[in-house]
């Protein structure tokens, strides 16, 4: 992974840095090696995301079709004529 650093700014740099490992699942990552994960856990926990992944998509779709009221997050970023 690289990140340009323009007119000396560090800092702006390691924003970038950080944003990008975030989009990158990096952080998750590296919480999720801290400690060994049992097979057994692991496929849970798997499981248990993928099905979470689905719901939040089922209802994502609901909520495009009208079927159920926007979240507040997502009305507030809709402009008011949709």
């Amino acid at each position: 992974m690289q990140v340009l650093v323009r007119d000396n700014n560090v800092e702006q740099a390691i924003r970038v840095l950080k944003k990008k490992m975030q989009r990158e699942g990096l952080f998750r990552e590296m919480r999720e090696r801290r400690a060994y994960e049992k097979p057994s856990e692991r496929r849970v926990r798997e499981r248990a995301q993928a099905i979470s992944r689905l719901r939040k998509a089922a209802r994502k779709k609901l909520q495009r079709e009208g079927l159920l009221p926007m979240s507040r997050s997502a009305a507030r970023k809709r402009p008011a004529g949709r």
